[in-house]
Protein backbone atom coordinates (compact mmCIF):
# COMPACT_ATOMS: atom_id res chain seq x y z
CA UNK A 1 0.00 0.00 0.00
CA UNK A 2 2.95 2.31 0.61
CA UNK A 3 4.18 1.90 -2.96
CA UNK A 4 0.68 2.26 -4.42
CA UNK A 5 0.08 5.46 -2.44
CA UNK A 6 3.45 6.86 -3.57
CA UNK A 7 2.51 6.32 -7.23
CA UNK A 8 -0.93 7.90 -6.76
CA UNK A 9 0.59 10.86 -4.91
CA UNK A 10 3.04 11.55 -7.74
CA UNK A 11 0.19 11.31 -10.25
CA UNK A 12 -1.87 13.87 -8.31
CA UNK A 13 1.16 16.17 -8.06
CA UNK A 14 1.67 15.91 -11.82
CA UNK A 15 -1.97 16.81 -12.46
CA UNK A 16 -1.59 19.92 -10.31
CA UNK A 17 1.60 20.97 -12.13
CA UNK A 18 0.07 20.40 -15.56
CA UNK A 19 -2.94 22.53 -14.63
CA UNK A 20 -0.91 25.62 -13.74
CA UNK A 21 -0.67 26.99 -17.32
CA UNK A 22 -4.45 26.70 -17.65
CA UNK A 23 -4.95 28.55 -14.36
CA UNK A 24 -2.52 31.29 -15.39
CA UNK A 25 -4.25 31.57 -18.76
CA UNK A 26 -7.66 32.00 -17.13
CA UNK A 27 -6.27 34.65 -14.79
CA UNK A 28 -4.76 36.55 -17.72
CA UNK A 29 -8.00 36.42 -19.72
CA UNK A 30 -10.00 37.66 -16.73
CA UNK A 31 -7.53 40.50 -16.19
CA UNK A 32 -7.71 41.49 -19.86
CA UNK A 33 -11.51 41.43 -20.04
CA UNK A 34 -11.89 43.26 -16.72
CA UNK A 35 -9.84 46.14 -18.13
CA UNK A 36 -12.13 46.46 -21.15
CA UNK A 37 -15.62 46.05 -19.70
CA UNK A 38 -17.63 46.57 -16.55
CA UNK A 39 -17.14 43.17 -14.95
CA UNK A 40 -20.22 43.65 -12.76
CA UNK A 41 -22.34 42.85 -15.82
CA UNK A 42 -21.53 39.16 -15.41
CA UNK A 43 -24.60 37.36 -14.06
CA UNK A 44 -22.58 35.40 -11.54
CA UNK A 45 -21.52 38.73 -9.99
CA UNK A 46 -25.05 40.13 -9.88
CA UNK A 47 -26.56 37.65 -7.43
CA UNK A 48 -28.35 39.51 -4.63
CA UNK A 49 -27.16 38.06 -1.31
CA UNK A 50 -28.24 41.01 0.85
CA UNK A 51 -30.96 38.96 2.55
CA UNK A 52 -28.93 35.76 2.81
CA UNK A 53 -28.08 34.53 6.30
CA UNK A 54 -26.51 31.15 5.57
CA UNK A 55 -23.15 29.94 4.30
CA UNK A 56 -22.52 26.88 2.15
CA UNK A 57 -19.31 24.98 2.87
CA UNK A 58 -17.81 22.16 0.86
CA UNK A 59 -15.79 19.70 2.94
CA UNK A 60 -13.27 17.62 0.98
CA UNK A 61 -12.41 14.47 2.93
CA UNK A 62 -11.44 10.93 1.90
CA UNK A 63 -13.47 7.87 0.99
CA UNK A 64 -11.09 5.49 2.75
CA UNK A 65 -9.23 5.35 6.05
CA UNK A 66 -5.65 4.36 6.88
CA UNK A 67 -4.48 7.86 5.96
CA UNK A 68 -2.99 9.01 9.25
CA UNK A 69 -4.33 12.35 10.49
CA UNK A 70 -5.68 13.41 7.08
CA UNK A 71 -9.33 13.61 8.12
CA UNK A 72 -8.72 14.38 11.81
CA UNK A 73 -6.74 17.55 11.06
CA UNK A 74 -9.38 18.71 8.58
CA UNK A 75 -12.32 18.11 10.91
CA UNK A 76 -10.53 19.78 13.83
CA UNK A 77 -9.88 22.84 11.66
CA UNK A 78 -13.54 23.05 10.59
CA UNK A 79 -14.82 22.74 14.16
CA UNK A 80 -12.47 25.56 15.15
CA UNK A 81 -13.65 27.77 12.28
CA UNK A 82 -17.33 26.94 12.83
CA UNK A 83 -18.16 26.46 16.54
CA UNK A 84 -21.82 26.43 15.51
CA UNK A 85 -23.47 25.10 12.34
CA UNK A 86 -26.80 26.87 12.83
CA UNK A 87 -26.35 29.05 9.74
CA UNK A 88 -24.30 26.61 7.69
CA UNK A 89 -25.22 24.05 5.06
CA UNK A 90 -22.66 21.38 4.22
CA UNK A 91 -21.71 19.56 1.04
CA UNK A 92 -19.43 16.60 1.70
CA UNK A 93 -16.92 15.21 -0.75
CA UNK A 94 -15.78 11.84 0.56
CA UNK A 95 -17.62 9.33 2.72
CA UNK A 96 -15.53 10.08 5.83
CA UNK A 97 -16.83 13.65 5.90
CA UNK A 98 -20.39 12.47 5.44
CA UNK A 99 -20.04 10.01 8.32
CA UNK A 100 -18.41 12.54 10.65
CA UNK A 101 -20.81 15.44 10.13
CA UNK A 102 -23.77 13.09 10.00
CA UNK A 103 -23.08 12.19 13.63
CA UNK A 104 -22.89 15.81 14.83
CA UNK A 105 -25.89 17.70 16.13
CA UNK A 106 -27.32 20.72 14.31
CA UNK A 107 -25.49 19.93 11.05
CA UNK A 108 -27.35 20.03 7.75
CA UNK A 109 -25.80 18.03 4.91
CA UNK A 110 -27.55 18.92 1.66
CA UNK A 111 -25.47 16.78 -0.72
CA UNK A 112 -22.68 14.24 -0.86
CA UNK A 113 -20.23 13.76 -3.74
CA UNK A 114 -18.08 10.67 -3.29
CA UNK A 115 -16.91 9.42 -6.68
CA UNK A 116 -13.40 8.50 -7.78
CA UNK A 117 -13.41 10.66 -10.94
CA UNK A 118 -12.12 14.11 -9.97
CA UNK A 119 -13.03 15.80 -13.27
CA UNK A 120 -16.64 14.61 -13.26
CA UNK A 121 -16.89 15.31 -9.53
CA UNK A 122 -15.64 18.89 -9.93
CA UNK A 123 -18.03 19.55 -12.82
CA UNK A 124 -21.05 18.13 -11.01
CA UNK A 125 -20.14 19.96 -7.81
CA UNK A 126 -19.81 23.29 -9.63
CA UNK A 127 -23.18 22.87 -11.36
CA UNK A 128 -24.79 22.11 -8.00
CA UNK A 129 -23.32 25.04 -6.06
CA UNK A 130 -23.98 27.44 -8.95
CA UNK A 131 -27.65 26.49 -8.92
CA UNK A 132 -27.81 26.93 -5.14
CA UNK A 133 -25.95 30.25 -5.15
CA UNK A 134 -28.18 31.79 -7.83
CA UNK A 135 -31.18 31.34 -5.51
CA UNK A 136 -29.67 34.04 -3.27
CA UNK A 137 -30.02 32.08 -0.03
CA UNK A 138 -26.28 31.87 0.66
CA UNK A 139 -23.94 34.68 1.64
CA UNK A 140 -20.93 32.71 0.48
CA UNK A 141 -19.78 29.36 -0.86
CA UNK A 142 -16.57 28.09 0.73
CA UNK A 143 -14.46 25.02 0.03
CA UNK A 144 -12.34 23.55 2.85
CA UNK A 145 -9.68 20.97 2.08
CA UNK A 146 -6.13 19.84 2.85
CA UNK A 147 -3.67 21.95 0.83
CA UNK A 148 -0.66 20.00 -0.46
CA UNK A 149 2.61 21.81 0.32
CA UNK A 150 5.13 18.98 0.26
CA UNK A 151 5.24 15.25 0.85
CA UNK A 152 5.75 15.85 4.56
CA UNK A 153 3.60 18.96 4.99
CA UNK A 154 0.01 19.98 4.37
CA UNK A 155 -2.37 22.54 5.86
CA UNK A 156 -6.17 22.64 6.11
CA UNK A 157 -7.22 25.52 3.86
CA UNK A 158 -10.37 27.56 3.33
CA UNK A 159 -11.11 29.25 -0.01
CA UNK A 160 -14.08 31.44 -0.87
CA UNK A 161 -15.53 30.36 -4.22
CA UNK A 162 -18.47 32.76 -4.24
CA UNK A 163 -18.92 35.68 -4.22
CA UNK A 164 -15.94 36.34 -6.45
CA UNK A 165 -13.66 39.00 -5.00
CA UNK A 166 -10.65 38.87 -7.33
CA UNK A 167 -12.05 40.77 -10.32
CA UNK A 168 -10.05 43.84 -9.31
CA UNK A 169 -6.80 42.45 -10.59
CA UNK A 170 -3.44 42.62 -8.86
CA UNK A 171 -0.36 44.45 -10.16
CA UNK A 172 1.05 41.12 -11.28
CA UNK A 173 -2.07 40.35 -13.30
CA UNK A 174 -2.04 43.91 -14.65
CA UNK A 175 1.53 43.57 -15.88
CA UNK A 176 0.56 40.51 -17.87
CA UNK A 177 -1.94 42.52 -19.86
CA UNK A 178 0.06 45.73 -20.39
CA UNK A 179 1.22 44.58 -23.81
CA UNK A 180 -2.34 43.74 -24.81
CA UNK A 181 -4.10 46.74 -23.35
CA UNK A 182 -3.10 49.17 -26.05
CA UNK A 183 -3.78 46.84 -28.93
CA UNK A 184 -7.05 46.33 -30.73
CA UNK A 185 -8.76 43.10 -29.77
CA UNK A 186 -11.64 41.48 -31.57
CA UNK A 187 -13.71 39.63 -28.97
CA UNK A 188 -16.60 37.42 -30.07
CA UNK A 189 -19.39 36.89 -29.26
CA UNK A 190 -18.99 39.66 -26.64
CA UNK A 191 -16.67 40.46 -23.73
CA UNK A 192 -19.55 40.08 -21.24
CA UNK A 193 -20.46 36.59 -22.44
CA UNK A 194 -16.85 35.47 -22.53
CA UNK A 195 -16.17 36.86 -19.06
CA UNK A 196 -19.21 35.02 -17.71
CA UNK A 197 -17.94 31.70 -19.05
CA UNK A 198 -14.34 32.36 -17.98
CA UNK A 199 -15.44 33.17 -14.44
CA UNK A 200 -17.38 29.92 -14.29
CA UNK A 201 -14.39 28.02 -15.65
CA UNK A 202 -12.19 29.66 -13.03
CA UNK A 203 -14.48 28.56 -10.18
CA UNK A 204 -14.73 25.03 -11.57
CA UNK A 205 -10.96 24.85 -11.94
CA UNK A 206 -10.52 26.08 -8.35
CA UNK A 207 -12.75 23.24 -7.19
CA UNK A 208 -10.85 20.74 -9.31
CA UNK A 209 -7.53 22.04 -7.98
CA UNK A 210 -8.74 21.65 -4.41
CA UNK A 211 -9.81 18.05 -5.08
CA UNK A 212 -6.45 17.22 -6.69
CA UNK A 213 -4.52 18.85 -3.85
CA UNK A 214 -6.58 16.97 -1.29
CA UNK A 215 -5.97 13.70 -3.10
CA UNK A 216 -2.21 14.34 -3.13
CA UNK A 217 -2.27 14.97 0.63
CA UNK A 218 -4.36 11.86 1.22
CA UNK A 219 -1.96 9.58 -0.65
CA UNK A 220 1.03 11.29 0.95
CA UNK A 221 -0.33 10.68 4.43
CA UNK A 222 -1.36 7.15 3.56
CA UNK A 223 2.13 6.49 2.21
CA UNK A 224 3.68 7.76 5.46
CA UNK A 225 1.17 5.80 7.55
CA UNK A 226 1.97 2.62 5.64
CA UNK A 227 5.71 3.28 5.96
CA UNK A 228 5.28 3.74 9.70
CA UNK A 229 3.25 0.54 9.87
CA UNK A 230 5.91 -1.32 7.87
CA UNK A 231 8.70 0.00 10.10
CA UNK A 232 6.74 -0.96 13.21
CA UNK A 233 6.10 -4.43 11.80
CA UNK A 234 9.81 -4.91 11.01
CA UNK A 235 10.74 -3.79 14.53
CA UNK A 236 8.10 -6.07 16.03
CA UNK A 237 9.35 -9.03 14.00
CA UNK A 238 12.91 -8.30 15.16
CA UNK A 239 11.89 -8.09 18.81
CA UNK A 240 9.76 -11.24 18.59
CA UNK A 241 12.57 -13.12 16.83
CA UNK A 242 15.01 -11.96 19.52
CA UNK A 243 12.61 -13.10 22.24
CA UNK A 244 12.05 -16.47 20.53
CA UNK A 245 15.81 -17.04 20.22
CA UNK A 246 16.31 -16.07 23.85
CA UNK A 247 13.61 -18.49 25.02
CA UNK A 248 14.98 -21.21 22.77
CA UNK A 249 18.49 -20.67 24.11
CA UNK A 250 17.17 -20.72 27.67
CA UNK A 251 15.36 -23.99 27.03
CA UNK A 252 18.45 -25.58 25.49
CA UNK A 253 20.59 -24.38 28.42
CA UNK A 254 18.13 -25.84 30.95
CA UNK A 255 18.07 -29.16 29.12
CA UNK A 256 21.88 -29.30 29.09
CA UNK A 257 21.97 -28.51 32.80
CA UNK A 258 19.47 -31.29 33.47
CA UNK A 259 21.59 -33.75 31.47
CA UNK A 260 24.80 -32.72 33.26
CA UNK A 261 23.11 -32.94 36.65
CA UNK A 262 21.70 -36.38 35.84
CA UNK A 263 25.10 -37.63 34.66
CA UNK A 264 26.82 -36.37 37.81
CA UNK A 265 24.19 -38.06 39.96
CA UNK A 266 24.68 -41.38 38.15
CA UNK A 267 28.46 -41.18 38.49
CA UNK A 268 28.23 -40.28 42.18
CA UNK A 269 26.08 -43.32 42.89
Amino acid sequence: MQMVSAVKMRKAQQLEIEGRPYRDGLTEIIATLSNKIDSSHAKILQVDTSKAERDLIIVVSSNKGLAGSFNINLFRYILHEYPSFNNVDIITVGSKGSQFFGRLKDTHIIADFSTSNLILEASALFDFIQEKYFTGIYRSVIIIYNQFISTLRSDPTKKILLPLTFVNTTKEDQSKTDSIKGSDLIIEPSPQEILEEVLKSFIEYTIRGALISSEAVEHSMRMMAMKSATDNAVELIYQMTLLANRLRQEKITNELLDMVTAKESVEAS
